[in-house]
C-alpha cells in the first residue's frame, strides 16, 4: 500500500502518496518504443518529400505523450502526513504547486468516518475542531478501507 507509519516516542506518523508504477527507466523504454513504433510509418515513404510532412505529425505526438508523462511526474509529488502526538493531531495535504494545506485537532475529539455516500467510494475523513477533512484521497477504496481501521486504532492508543 503506497503509506506508511513511523514512530518516534513521541509521535506517530503517516505518510501517504499516490500509487507510482513508472520508474524512470520504465519512463525510458515506453518513450523509446513509442518513438519506434510511431517511426515505423516512416520507413514506408523514406526518400519521398512526404517524410518530412509525416516527420511534424510523429514529433508533435511523441512530445504530446512526453509532456502527458512528465506532467503525471510532477503531480505524483502530492503526499500526506498525518502526525498523531499526545496534545494534537495534524494533517498536512502537500500538492504539487502551492503552499501545503494544514489542519490541526485535539486528538480526544478527532474522529474517523468512512462514508459510502461521499464523492469517491469508501469516502475517508477525519472529523474534529469544527471541520471535516479527507484523508487519502488518491488511494484506492480497499486501501481507504484498511487505512479507516488503522488510523481508528492508532487515534485510540
Amino acid at each position: 500500500m503506497p503509506y506508511k507509519w513511523t514512530e518516534t516516542p513521541e509521535t506517530r506518523a503517516l505518510r501517504l502518496w499516490p500509487h507510482q508504477s513508472l520508474t524512470r527507466r520504465g519512463f525510458v523504454w515506453f518513450i523509446g518504443l513509442t518513438a519506434l513504433m510511431l517511426s515505423l510509418p516512416l520507413l514506408a515513404v523514406l526518400g519521398s518529400p512526404v517524410v518530412w510532412f509525416l516527420l511534424v505529425f510523429f514529433t508533435l505526438a511523441l512530445g504530446g505523450v512526453w509532456r502527458a508523462i512528465t506532467a503525471n511526474v510532477k503531480d505524483r509529488t502530492r503526499h500526506e502526513e498525518l502526525v498523531l502526538a499526545s496534545k494534537t493531531v495534524r494533517l498536512e495535504h502537500v500538492g504539487p504547486k502551492g503552499a501545503p494545506l494544514t489542519w490541526e485537532a485535539n486528538p480526544y475529539w478527532v474522529t474517523v468516518h468512512l462514508h459510502d455516500d461521499g464523492p469517491v467510494e469508501k469516502y475517508l475523513t477525519l472529523r474534529g475542531n469544527d471541520r471535516e477533512v479527507e484523508i487519502g484521497r488518491f488511494l484506492s477504496p480497499e486501501e481507504r478501507e484498511a487505512l479507516f481501521d488503522e488510523i481508528s486504532q492508532a487515534l485510540r492508543v
